[in-house]
């Protein structure tokens, strides 16, 4: 028989009675079952509402759930939320979508064809130009078995004999003979805050997007123009493309790519072929650094700088090429793994998190005479004074970069969604159970899930909640992993 637990234990702001005032509680199995779904997120959803089941082909209502009739009376739904520094779980599971994406680009599978694994693809790293002289930690030859635990020496940041000491005009010396650890507080800064371009710098991350957009015709152009001169027809061949954003520690981002040359059916631009014959994966290096070399833009007019700003990019871009098996320089699972780590990422490696930045809490981040970030944050703000740079403003905590941190074009892979889509399928079908017939799984297509669900709120609702969701996501995951060892030894 379950001990009576006085109420108050309920509202106590003692963590442990609060959560034993939960588990006992008789529904408590029916909560632990409800929030599974949601248990790791760090700040679920909440929903209330009904959901009906529906007949596709007459409309007919077979079956409707209300959230009254759950336990606590709601939905919860986890947040999505693709950054790892906000909710650790919605960001691995993001992760893991976005590796399969990127992955199915070069091997096929997922609703993109096999042939695919044959077609040149290169892995291309696109740098924005110096500002000013930072910080930075160089390792000209590695000794270590793995880059990612990579613990060789460092080079001196900036080194200089006496005789060669560069002032600025500050009367700062332009000069680092550190060998700074790979989480030293240092990399990314200016040597000299006040010599460094921090206007430049926010401008060059608001206009990255309309530099790769650019970038991207100068490469298609490339290739038709060797097309034409080799007797290919130039309207065969497309370049698909993946991208990710990575904010480096200097704050401001960089590209990398994943371009991949298809054939192109004129009559079905939706169709993806092989390319033709002629064109290999060094033709399409050269027009990534021809590309590179050659694409640039002046910006619009500025109070601050009436003739603009030019945007273009940094000397320090490489191009390898990709392999589909493991024994490569570059393989397919590198650079899809590559890519969707940096999905997840934002503006932590500068040591700044916040959400978008107000009138009212500028004041908290934004400094003239502060450090780096708070200085980039604070030209945000001034320069997006003016009427057509206001998009300076409402990305200030981005450091002027609002683009996505993961983007594709529409013919390189599927979509998120579709792979949303085909885990509820799944989930559906193992809900449902097996077929009695057959044993096996089966879909209904006949019909269709409405919802009428309205927001009531975000987060657990006391951390007594979050607290036993987590450990029981937890425990899962570590109960998960333990049957992947399992399995892998047996296999072995």
């Amino acid at each position: 028989m379950t001990a009576a637990v006085p109420p108050w234990f309920r509202r106590s702001t003692d963590l442990r009675l609060q959560a034993i005032a939960r588990a006992a509680r008789p529904d408590y199995p029916a909560w632990h079952r409800h929030v599974q779904g949601a248990a790791g997120c760090v700040r679920p959803v909440r929903l209330a509402g009904s959901m009906a089941t529906v007949e596709a082909g007459t409309g007919r209502i077979l079956a409707e759930t209300s959230t009254a009739d759950m336990p606590d009376g709601i939905l919860y739904k986890p947040c999505g939320n693709r950054r790892a520094s906000f909710c650790p779980t919605c960001s691995q599971r993001y992760k893991r979508d976005a590796y399969q994406l990127v992955r199915a680009g070069l091997v096929g599978g997922k609703g993109v064809p096999e042939h695919v694994a044959r077609h040149p693809a290169v892995f291309p790293t696109f740098t924005a130009p110096s500002f000013g002289p930072v910080h930075t930690r160089i390792v000209r030859r590695h000794t270590c078995a793995s880059r990612a635990r990579c613990d060789c020496r460092p080079d001196p940041c900036r080194p200089r004999r006496a005789d060669d000491t560069v002032w600025c005009e500050h009367g700062k010396a332009l000069v680092c003979f550190a060998r700074h650890t790979d989480d030293d507080t240092q990399l990314g800064t200016p040597l000299c805050l006040d010599c460094y371009d921090h206007d430049a710098q926010v401008v060059w991350n608001t206009q990255a997007g309309e530099l790769w957009r650019r970038t991207t015709i100068a490469i298609n152009r490339h290739l038709r123009r060797l097309a034409r001169q080799r007797g290919i027809a130039p309207d065969r061949i497309r370049v698909s493309y993946g991208k990710a954003a990575e904010m480096q520690r200097r704050a401001v981002v960089h590209f990398h790519a994943i371009l991949r040359l298809d054939g192109r059916d004129p009559a079905d631009s939706a169709a993806t072929l092989p390319p033709p014959p002629g064109i290999d994966a060094a033709d399409l290096v050269d027009a990534v650094e021809h590309a590179v070399a050659t694409v640039a833009f002046t910006t619009d007019p500025h109070p601050a700088r009436p003739g603009g700003w030019r945007i273009a990019w940094g000397a320090q871009t490489r191009t390898r090429i990709i392999t589909v098996a493991a024994d490569g320089d570059v393989t397919d699972g590198m650079v899809a793994a590559y890519l969707a780590k940096y999905a997840t990422k934002s503006t932590e490696t500068t040591g700044h998190v916040s959400t978008r930045l107000t009138d009212d809490t500028i004041s908290l981040y934004a400094d003239p005479d502060g450090t780096h970030t708070e200085r980039l944050i604070e030209a945000c703000w001034l320069l997006g004074r003016a009427r057509n740079w206001r998009r300076l403003r409402r990305w200030a905590h981005m450091f002027g970069f609002g683009g996505h941190f993961l983007t594709k074009s529409r013919r390189y892979t599927v979509t998120f969604t579709v792979l949303r889509d085909r885990r509820v399928d799944y989930r559906r079908s193992e809900s449902s159970g097996p077929d009695q017939s057959t044993g096996r799984h089966t879909e209904t297509p006949t019909t269709l899930v409405v919802n009428f669900l309205q927001f009531v709120g975000a987060g657990w609702q006391t951390p007594a909640d979050a607290m036993l969701a987590t450990t029981a996501a937890t425990l899962a995951r570590d109960h998960h992993h333990a049957a992947q060892q399992d399995l892998a030894a047996l296999a072995a």
